[in-house]
């Protein structure tokens, strides 16, 4: 066979380019060398190596590595070609070809020993190549951050060692065998991409266990596999393999016309297929850790409860958003702080001290203490402390779990409350006929008497202003039962759509003797609202409660300004006075039955405990908002629910 090299030519005096010797032995598969002017070997290839049967070349004349007689350079440009018999006693053509001041020599010509000898010499020098791309690609896929960098990686790898070749790489769940990562170089045949079809010797080379394969997505055959790509002819494949769980495959087909060693493919697939897949299984499990970990940082960052972690230096590491909306510290402004700068000053002594506990291995629960808030405030809270231990078993810290008390003490508030009402509910339906007969009787003849004594001329004013205080009172007890029943009595009427700026009105117009003795006006600001479903009369009284406690507040001239609107699924009514206001310490009580702010013998205290209580029965809620000297204002929101 005949091979020549095309070398690029030097400037007289210059020695040959480097770019130039790597051309050549890059190019030229048969024995090769070049020489300078003497002959002298400068570089050799491998086959060359092989031809002569010597490992040292370079520094020797080439007559000497050849061991044949005198041999003498080309005296011109042109090349020339010169029979030589080696030492061995095989004959070679010499090609001779003078650029500048180096010599090229290749042979050609060779015994079939000679070419089976170069050969060899070919395939040792593919061989420490493949060798050396497997350290790289080793290297290069151990480095790989996540299983989609992990699979570029591999295809790029793949691509360097087979050249020419189509190829897919794919990556599955170890436990389902469904696909997670799919890479390919050429055009698929139709079909699923999520089969694998492997050969039995190849199985058990990679000692994998047929049994623990799902086979509906694995077949194992004796013989040739089925060909995934349009055009190919023939194809290796090799499963990854880790732990003795699949976790993907490498398929690698070849083209009509392309000539390769099989065997000597299938080798090096093998070596890689053992590289990538424990590259793919630590790729898994540090995908797997980062979503544990993730998870845990979203499950604690999002609980429903106060999460605070500290190290053993007492420094918060973990702030979860429960105790950034108790406190209104955000997250930044904590971490790294000391935790006695969160704690109130007159439990940090005991929090402390449970934290140097929980660092020893002593779990602590349900102590109480308090957080310090941004706004200077102090948040009580129950927590419940141990140590956070690492994966050597070692304490790392503390971390203590918990509840806002506030919350808790509201619901015993409420739960108080509830029981309260129950027992006023049943007191009331007991006494309240007993205090009605007698009284009303006493208000008849009261008013009888008084009736009598105004149109006598002989009656004596003291017993008609006697008979006078006796009716006010009488007629008091009596509005005090009728408030008693209405508070006590659950509304039996059935809920009907209602008008509800026809039923402010309505309730405006009850009250018209009031506001006119107090001299305030009633202002409307009615926006669009649909029909709801309530009971009119307990609205009625919700109203006409409200506006008569404007009106007791309001001094003369002031204004009761009623507004509606719907939004957010509710019809929101207010009801603003210009009086004197709530004072802030007595506003959370008072919807409270019998708690009052007015004089002796003004008020009862039930009004707004039965606005509540009717409110609520409608399924809303009723709010206030109160400064000193700028009067109050009460927000009804009842849900948007329209019959029908």
């Amino acid at each position: 066979m005949k091979s020549e090299a095309t070398v690029q030519r030097a400037p007289p005096g210059d020695p040959a380019p480097a770019e130039v010797v790597e051309a050549l032995f890059a190019l030229v598969d048969a024995p090769a060398a070049l020489c300078d002017l003497s002959l002298t070997v400068l570089q050799a290839n491998a086959p060359f190596r092989v031809l002569t049967g010597q490992k040292q070349l370079v520094g020797r004349s080439l007559a000497e590595c050849l061991g044949t007689g005198v041999l003498a350079p080309p005296g011109g440009e042109r090349p020339v070609d010169v029979d030589v018999e080696l030492e061995r006693g095989q004959r070679v053509t010499l090609t001779f070809s003078r650029h500048g001041q180096v010599v090229a020599v290749a042979a050609r010509q060779l015994s079939p020993m000679l070419d089976s000898l170069a050969a060899a010499g070919r395939a040792l020098v593919e061989q420490a190549k493949a060798e050396s791309q497997l350290l790289e690609i080793g290297r290069n896929v151990a480095g790989a951050s996540g299983e989609e960098e992990l699979v570029a990686t591999v295809a790029r790898g793949v691509k360097g060692l087979f050249p020419g070749r189509t190829f897919v790489v794919r990556i599955v769940d170890p436990r389902s065998c469904a696909l997670t990562s799919l890479y390919a170089e050429g055009r698929l045949r139709d079909g699923p991409r999520d089969v694998f079809h492997l050969r039995r010797s190849m199985v058990e080379k990679t000692h994998l266990d047929p049994a623990r394969l799902a086979p509906d997505k694995v077949r194992v055959t004796p013989g040739e596999l089925p060909l995934v790509f349009t055009g190919s002819v023939r194809g290796i494949a090799a499963p990854l393999v880790a732990s003795g769980q699949l976790v993907g495959a490498i398929n690698v087909e070849y083209p009509p016309g392309l000539a390769a060693d099989l065997v000597a493919d299938e080798r090096i697939l093998i070596q890689l297929a053992n590289q990538v897949a424990v590259a793919v299984r630590n790729a898994k499990l540090i995908d797997e850790l980062t979503y544990v970990r993730k998870y845990l940082e979203d499950l604690i960052e999002n609980a429903n409860a106060l999460i605070i972690v500290t190290d053993r230096d007492g420094r918060v590491v973990v702030f979860n958003r429960a105790l950034s909306q108790l406190t209104g510290w955000a997250k930044a402004e904590v971490l790294g702080k000391e935790l006695d700068a969160l704690v109130g000053p007159a439990t940090r002594l005991k929090v402390l001290r449970v934290f140097k506990e929980s660092l020893v291995g002593q779990a602590q629960t349900a102590f109480e203490t308090t957080l310090v808030t941004r706004d200077g405030h102090e948040a009580r809270v129950t927590l419940a402390s141990s140590a956070a231990v690492s994966q050597s078993g070692d304490i790392e810290g503390v971390i203590a779990i918990g509840q806002d008390l506030s919350r808790m003490k509201d619901l015993e508030r409420r739960v108080v409350q509830a029981e309260k009402l129950a027992s006023l509910g049943q007191l009331a339906a007991s006494v309240v006929h007993e205090i009605n007969n007698p009284m009303t009787a006493v208000a008849t003849y009261a008013d009888a008497l008084l009736t009598r004594a105004s149109t006598s001329l002989t009656a004596d004013p003291n017993d008609v202003s006697k008979y006078r205080k006796i009716v006010e009172n009488t007629n008091r007890v009596l509005r005090f039962t009728r408030d008693l029943v209405s508070y006590a009595r659950p509304a039996q009427d059935t809920p009907e759509e209602v008008d509800l700026h026809a039923t402010i009105d309505r309730a405006v117009g009850f009250c018209e003797h009031v506001l006119h003795k107090h001299q305030v006006s009633v202002e409307r600001s009615f926006g669009e609202l649909p029909r709801v479903l309530a009971v009119r009369q307990n609205l009625v009284q919700v109203f006409v409660n409200l506006i008569t406690n404007g009106c007791h507040a309001t001094p003369p001239g002031g204004t009761i300004t009623i507004t509606t609107a719907a939004k957010d699924g509710q019809v929101v009514v207010l009801v603003a006075d210009t009086g004197t206001g709530i004072p802030e310490a007595v506003q959370a009580r008072i919807f409270e039955p019998f708690f009052t702010t007015k004089p002796d013998g003004k008020g009862t205290g039930l009004g707004l405990s039965i606005v509540q209580g009717i409110v609520e029965n409608h399924g809303g809620t009723i709010t206030v908002h109160s400064e000193g000297g700028r009067g109050s204002t009460f927000r009804i929101a009842l849900p948007l629910v329209v019959k029908g």
